[in-house]
């Protein structure tokens, strides 16, 4: 089970006007706890006006960086990255979780890879430290990047990336699509939707049939769209692996409590989760949200980091009971036909509900 650890913030650097990078100070100690997979996040926790605050960044150091810094990119009303954008200094301390998320490449030093990925404004952290890690322990795999901003000046990581092309001239193709600013070639002006997708392979940027692997990150609507274009090119979906950081505009909103679980709420349930080993007991009644707001209710701290069903870190399985979900955008089919959950959108239906958290 991940854990909270105190970090000391060991440099903040900016990267655009409207966000910037943290690096943390591990200690020995802690070294092993904190080994990452590219691709992965770290949840970040502080008390900001009174209230426990917390969110998921994506790690964007590569294996190789000799760091662990993830990037914030400040978002306009939210707490936590205007505290980070505009506050935070070297020396600050911040609870961190251990690394979690499955958003992952696993570089192999005898693999000849091809790989694609596509991101999106901010979602460059993990696909920065996924491109890196790849170019510098698979010596002979190949990477194309497929990356979309308003503008020049709103590319986050632009140096690092323009360094990543000259150091690996012969393995890393960039290219930069940009919204809001007209490019020497037409199709890179625009946003990364299907049919520009589809273009870019039809120009042969890429070869559909010879990627080994997409990497996919960004807003739901991008996510979706690339997906939906891969998919009509032929890829087969196993190759494609996405992280989402906002839920698609076009998305269904959260579903609204069933007549079964609204009546369950009424007459109150027993919800009990088993988390480090330890049994806990909490009572849901009419008026929590979830499981993971009626254990807080409580005094009763259940893991959780973006309570919008996207990151996965409350991931529980059910073994006694029934419980339904107001939204998921992160367990797969396979998980959820064996009883797995989320916490932070959970309800239950029955009287009594049991919840393993130690369940892998």
């Amino acid at each position: 089970m991940s854990k909270f650890h105190s970090l000391t913030v060991s440099d903040v650097r900016r990267e655009t006007p409207d966000a910037v990078s943290i690096s943390f100070e591990v200690p020995e100690a802690l070294r092993d706890d904190y080994r990452y997979t590219p691709g992965q996040y770290l949840t970040l926790r502080s008390d900001l006006e009174g209230e426990d605050t917390r969110r998921s960044y994506s790690i964007c150091s590569g294996l190789d960086d000799g760091e662990l810094r993830v990037a914030i990119k400040k978002v306009e009303g939210g707490l936590f990255s205007t505290f980070a954008n505009d506050n935070l200094t070297a020396g600050m301390t911040l609870e961190v979780m251990t690394p979690e998320g499955r958003f992952l490449a696993e570089p192999r030093a005898e693999v000849e890879g091809e790989y694609v990925a596509f991101a999106a404004g901010s979602g460059v952290t993990p696909i920065l430290s996924i491109v890196k890690s790849l170019l510098e322990r698979e010596p002979h795999s190949q990477v194309t990047f497929f990356y979309g901003n308003r503008s020049t000046g709103s590319i986050i990581f632009r140096t690092v990336l323009e360094d990543l092309k000259d150091q690996f001239l012969e393995r890393f193709r960039l290219i930069h699509v940009l919204s809001r600013e007209a490019q020497d070639v037409d199709l890179l002006h625009g946003r990364l939707d299907a049919e520009r997708v589809r273009k870019l392979a039809q120009v042969g940027l890429f070869d559909p049939a010879s990627v080994d692997a997409y990497f996919l990150c960004g807003p739901g609507d991008m996510i979706e769209q690339t997906k939906a274009a891969l998919g009509a090119l032929g890829v087969d979906p196993e190759k494609i692996r996405s992280e989402m950081f906002v839920p698609a505009g076009g998305s269904a909103p959260p579903r609204a409590a069933s007549l079964r679980a609204k009546e369950t709420a009424k007459q109150g349930a027993t919800i009990e989760t088993v988390l480090d080993g330890a049994r806990h007991s909490i009572e849901m009644v009419e008026g929590d949200e979830n499981v993971v707001a009626a254990a807080a209710r409580q005094g009763l701290e259940l893991p959780y980091s973006c309570k919008g069903g996207m990151c996965c870190t409350c991931r529980c399985k059910v073994v006694e009971g029934e419980a339904e979900m107001a939204t998921n955008y992160s367990l797969e089919p396979w998980e959820q036909e064996a009883g797995f959950i989320l916490a932070c959108q959970a309800r239950p239906l029955t009287g009594k509900l049991v919840l393993d958290f130690d369940e892998i």
